[in-house]
């Protein structure tokens, strides 16, 4: 009985600790799908950017091409490798100290050359960091969620050099060839997306302002907390959803016309959108 009663004078303590313990809350990253339905997200290499990654776990690593790799200032070593001070997901999520293979990937080279992708792609962000999150995929929205996980995939075992990939880097290369000659002209303008400076939410099916970022270009258009936006370019009655795509599609400078419902009043007013990622 004795036994017992130790065992319940702990239980309490016990239960207070595993309740401290909180659950990582998921990061929204932006992405699309490219004409390849490959899932591409934009990310800044030690404050460089924006460029455009696949992601991809059947690669062992994250993959820079080399003129982005020399764009963020990192230099490889004698076996190909380099660690990135900072690699930025648009949405937030960070990695500190990434270790990349800075190469130019026969598929990037080959996708880029005949305009695959509808964009430039600038490498791949393979399984040593993909590992670290528990992604969410759910392609009828326009954000992945990802929730830090405790877990630190086995470290790299180096790939050495190029080995038996010639034959593979010519593939490349006949794929840029045959883009040519085929009239597939490549048209790829990297722009910063553009960012309202607002977050937006829905409450009985209308879309409302909930925080607005001062100095912002919300702030400067004169949106207010508790706006309810009725119409936002040419259309009405906007979902967070709809909304999101319109923002997704407009880069940095471009005029956003909103017209809002505030106090009963009417009130039509045009943001000029920030430079985001």
């Amino acid at each position: 009985m004795r036994i017992l009663t130790v065992a319940l004078l702990f239980l309490p303590a016990s239960l207070a600790r595993a309740d401290d313990a909180k659950p990582a809350v998921p990061i929204a990253v932006p992405y699309r799908l490219t004409p390849t339905q490959h899932v591409l997200v934009r990310i800044k290499l030690n404050g460089k950017g924006p460029f455009n990654f696949i992601l991809d776990t059947g690669a062992p690593a994250l993959f820079v091409v080399k003129k982005v790799a020399e764009k963020a200032g990192a230099i490889p070593d004698a076996r190909g490798w380099s660690r990135f001070d900072q690699l930025e997901v648009e949405g937030g999520v960070v990695f500190e100290k990434a270790l990349g293979r800075v190469e130019d990937l026969f598929q990037i080279e080959g996708m880029n050359g005949m305009g695959l992708a509808g964009v430039e792609l600038h490498g791949v962000i393979g399984y040593n960091l993909l590992a670290r999150y528990r992604i969410e995929f759910d392609f009828t929205r326009d954000k992945l969620a990802w929730t830090k996980l405790d877990f630190e995939p086995q470290a790299l075992s180096r790939m050495g050099g190029k080995g038996g990939s010639a034959g593979l880097d010519a593939l490349g290369t006949m794929m840029k060839f045959l883009g040519a000659l085929m009239g597939l002209k490549p048209n790829f303008a990297v722009e910063p997306r553009g960012f309202l400076g607002a977050e937006l939410g829905e409450d009985a099916g209308r879309l409302v302002v909930k925080r607005i970022l001062p100095e912002g270009p919300a702030a400067k258009a004169g949106l207010h907390v508790g706006d309810v936006l009725s119409k936002v370019d040419d259309e009405a009655n906007p979902t967070l959803e709809s909304f999101g795509k319109r923002l997704a599609k407009l880069a940095g400078g471009a005029p956003l016309k909103i017209t809002v419902t505030r106090d009963s009043k009417v009130i039509a007013m045009t943001a000029e959108l920030g430079k985001g990622l």
